[in-house]
């Protein structure tokens, strides 16, 4: 993925650590000559996790200054496959795309069927009455890096109209 954000000239913005699947995402953009914003609360800077490398490092104050300021500096959002900090910072994404607090296209890279589980929730959820269906087709999957991010750069949000803009919230 890595690779394929710097081929295409995407600025890969992610949360700014030297390990885990970021980091190696990171590293793969930064080896084919892409650009990388991190964007990292000095907590996980005192616990030395920056990835010290990068094209820009960004220390904020907190977690949730993290997520803002990446959501503010990010043109699309794609999670790949990660555990609960990945699930959170999705979920906070789409909520706010189905409040109409962005109109950004979003998605998951489904490698191996990673994601199965979610999406048969999410269907689910439309099938309960909790989801509406427009909101549900928000949600980007495929299990290929370049037919993913093909989809994100075509894909055009919807205007759904909601009950709260982002200046207000």
């Amino acid at each position: 993925m890595g690779r394929l954000l710097a081929e295409r000239g995407i600025a890969l913005v992610y949360g700014g650590g030297n390990v885990g699947l970021m980091g190696v995402t990171a590293d793969a953009c930064l080896a084919a000559g892409g650009r990388v914003i991190g964007v990292i609360p000095q907590v996980l800077v005192d616990k030395e996790v920056a990835h010290r490398g990068l094209t820009e490092l960004q220390v904020v104050g907190s977690m949730h200054e993290r997520k803002a300021r990446m959501a503010d500096l990010a043109g699309a959002f794609l999670a790949l496959p990660g555990g609960m900090g990945t699930f959170e910072e999705f979920f906070e994404i789409y909520t706010w795309a189905q409040l109409g607090l962005h109109r950004k296209a979003f998605g998951l890279l489904n490698i191996e069927g990673y994601y199965d589980s979610l999406l048969a929730l999410a269907d689910h959820s439309v099938a309960e009455g909790f989801v509406k269906p427009v909101h549900r087709a928000m949600l980007l999957s495929d299990s290929d890096p370049m037919r993913i991010l093909d989809h994100l750069a075509e894909y055009k949000v919807p205007h759904v109209e909601k009950w709260i803009d982002r200046k207000t919230s």
